[in-house]
């Protein structure tokens, strides 16, 4: 016997009793996009190397570890997308669709990260994102989190997640805070882990958001981003933050919210839940003014989201908020003797062509009239079509209620069909 091959560690296959829950998601999102007046834009999942390592940033964890990336036939590197924002961002640009124009655009996909996997987070792992150019006061940033408060309500997770909020200021602002604060954290070189003190010349800003206890805990005398900022980016802030208030979204200011990627400015902000155990983010982002002039385009202001699409399931489901699984189909046609199965499929096809939205299943494999009953009560039918040699001849066809108290009648088909039109 051949050795069963199986699929690579973090890269999980999603089962039919499993999609429903990903459909209910999604159909949500993208109702929620049309109601908002987003357009989808789908990049290739594949881009060059060098888009991620000037978007992203040389010294970020997502560049040093994370990525996957090869060598083409040409010796051209290439990367497996570890997010969305940089291809979305070049498509933008190569297209001509940002320079002078507002786009609110969302995307929906598999990305690629090579790290631990754990419950919730996979090697590939889908994401859904939001990016919105052209637009720069606090108001865009305050209906992006709208946007996504809305979402946690018609999901029904509303009360499982808090807004964090916080502004990095801009890049003059951010540099000065950054001097001040390798100054600080030098002093104490000792008491920081292996990982904060790789990070104290290549990415400061990313030792506030470490999760050891005795650095956060030296990080309470450090100094604040906050105190470096000038009048536009407190301004800017406080809009966002008024804004948000009007609307009845509470947050809670988080000054070691940075976030994990380089292009970052002024807004930045996630969702969090602790009901997937330890504090965990279901979706975050912010401002990145910068990154259209770094990838090569007119300087163009820009802000977006983005959330992971198994987080959001998982959460769905451990707050049982993922709908019963809908049924196969609405109607089970079964056939019996010989000539059945020839007009049984005509049948079906006609069915669908006077019924698009019907649901119709028919019976293949064969079996007796037992083991067809059994399919269609598996297949969650409602109703049986029951079509042997004597309704062919007398062109009729028997309805069977699979479920509720109808009584079994036999019908001309185009009775039948008129009556599944009523709602039989």
């Amino acid at each position: 016997m051949a050795k069963q091959i199986q699929a690579i560690r973090g890269m999980n296959d999603c089962l039919p009793e499993q999609t429903p829950a990903w459909q209910q998601a999604e159909t949500v999102l993208r109702d929620l996009m049309r109601a908002y007046g987003y357009a989808e834009v789908r990049m290739p999942i594949m881009e060059v190397t060098g888009l991620f390592k000037r978007a992203i940033g040389e010294v970020t964890d997502v560049v040093e570890k994370e990525m996957y990336t090869f060598d083409d036939r040409n010796g051209d590197s290439m990367t497996l997308r570890p997010e969305g924002t940089a291809g979305c961002v070049r498509a933008g640009i190569e297209h001509g669709l940002l320079y002078n124009q507002e786009r609110r655009m969302w995307y929906m996909g598999p990305m690629f990260r090579y790290e631990r996997p754990q419950k919730g987070r996979y090697r590939q792992f889908h994401q859904f994102g939001v990016e919105v150019f052209g637009l720069q006061g606090p108001d865009i940033d305050a209906e992006l989190i709208m946007l996504t408060a809305r979402l946690w309500k018609q999901l029904g997770v509303s009360e499982h997640l808090v807004l964090q909020l916080n502004s990095l200021g801009q890049p003059e602002e951010r540099a000065e805070y950054r001097q001040a604060l390798v100054a600080y954290l030098e002093q104490h070189k000792d008491q920081l882990d292996e990982d904060s003190q790789r990070r104290l010349y290549t990415n400061p800003l990313r030792v506030l958001d470490s999760k050891n206890p005795q650095v956060q805990a030296l990080l309470q005398d450090a100094p604040v981003l906050g105190d470096y900022f000038g009048e536009q980016t407190r301004a800017h802030f406080e809009g966002l933050k008024a804004l948000l208030t009007s609307a009845g979204i509470d947050f809670e200011i988080n000054p070691r919210l940075v976030r994990g990627l380089d292009y970052y400015n002024l807004t930045v902000f996630e969702w969090v839940t602790e009901s997937l155990g330890a504090q965990g983010t279901v979706c975050g982002g912010g401002r990145y003014d910068g990154l259209v002039e770094q990838l090569g385009g007119q300087a163009t202001p820009a802000v977006g989201f983005a959330m992971g699409m198994e987080r959001l399931v998982l959460l769905l489901d451990t707050l049982n908020q993922i709908e019963t699984q809908p049924a196969l189909a609405d109607v089970y046609l079964a056939m019996m003797g010989d000539n059945s199965q020839v007009a049984g499929f005509a049948l079906a096809e006609q069915l669908r062509d006077q019924l698009p939205g019907l649901r119709v299943m028919s019976h293949c494999g064969g079996g007796n009239f037992k083991k067809q009953l059994k399919r269609a009560d598996k297949s969650g039918a409602g109703i049986a079509l029951i079509l042997g040699e004597d309704e062919i001849a007398r062109g009729e066809v028997t309805v069977k209620y699979l479920r509720g108290q109808g009584e079994q009648q036999t019908l001309a088909v185009n009775d039948m069909i008129e009556q599944l039109k009523k709602g039989i």
